[in-house]
């Protein structure tokens, strides 16, 4: 698989706090990396990182298969753009002097693009409107079109719908998809708001007290989030043999538990079990979402 971004036991301590403490990720191309940990999890600190804005005290990362030791790493890090925390808006400048400020900083030739750019983000129509007057959501479309300057294929966002009332946490969103769709930037996303970001994410990564405790694809966490019915039985082997009569799929968890994924015939099911002598004790619906997986992963409470 092709990765923009590998990390090896990269850690970051500050005296005798480890904020990072042996991170390893895995970012694939084209990928939205939700990037899922608690308040001091140690997510911007990676971030930061990555961003060259601090250096790490021990481990590597590969950013588009160069070093981060490398000279040519400032050469890979021109192909990525980020908001990090909160957006660099200059309040007092429109959103348009705000992309010209950015495109004068990397040294762009001129201003094409810009006018497309506040397309984009939906702040084409903001004129002489200065950013200060904007809403915070107006202000994280306005940070990411800047981070967006330069046409960088790889995007960071920190925590980019945190504090957002629903409509622009709408607008983030659907901007966001749009750039990995059409243009194919690969996002890394990192977020404790968990249920807005099941609804972005292709790949995952949770971290925990500075270590990644968990990688899978969107795909696996939802097989591991699927609806089941957990069954309790006196003998799951029978339990076994009657599912596979009836062609419903299920896992055995030890000898007398079970997950059913399927909604069976219960009275069908209880009366093939009672002919082999195996009697029903208990049966409850399972439905795990992104949240409790998580908190089931680390313990505690998601939001802090």
């Amino acid at each position: 698989m092709d990765y923009v971004l590998k990390t090896n036991a990269l850690c970051k301590h500050y005296r005798h706090f480890k904020a990072l403490n042996g991170v390893s990720m895995h970012i694939p191309k084209g990928a939205i990396y939700g990037f899922v940990g608690k308040n001091g999890a140690g997510k911007t600190t990676l971030i930061r990182l990555i961003c060259g804005l601090q250096y790490p005290t021990s481990g590597d990362f590969e950013l588009y298969g160069v070093k981060n030791t490398d000279k040519a790493i400032s050469g890979s890090r021109s192909r990525m753009g980020a908001v990090v925390e909160t957006p660099s808006v200059y309040p007092n400048m429109t959103a348009e002097d705000n992309l010209k400020m950015q495109y004068r900083l990397l040294g762009m030739p001129s201003f094409d693009g810009i006018r497309e750019l506040l397309k984009l983000v939906g702040l084409e129509n903001t004129g002489k409107k200065k950013a200060k007057h904007f809403s915070l959501g107006m202000k994280q479309r306005l940070g990411i079109a800047i981070a967006l300057c330069g046409n960088p294929d790889f995007l960071i966002l920190d925590e980019p719908i945190n504090g957002l009332d629903p409509q622009g946490i709408i607008e983030v969103r659907e901007l966001i998809l749009k750039l990995n769709r059409e243009r194919q930037i690969t996002v890394l996303i990192s977020s404790h708001i968990l249920d807005e970001l099941s609804k972005l994410a292709t790949h995952y990564g949770f971290i925990d007290s500075g270590r990644i405790v968990k990688e899978m694809s969107a795909e696996e966490l939802e097989q591991a989030c699927r609806k089941c019915i957990h069954m309790t039985v006196t003998d799951t082997k029978i339990l076994a043999r009657v599912l596979d009569g009836m062609e419903i799929t299920y896992k055995i968890l030890d000898e007398k538990t079970a997950d059913v994924y399927a909604k069976p015939n219960f009275s069908q099911l209880a009366l093939a079990l009672s002919k082999e002598n195996c009697e029903v004790i208990s049966m409850e619906e399972h439905d795990e979402n992104l949240e409790t997986f998580f908190v089931n992963l680390v313990g505690g409470a998601v939001h802090e």
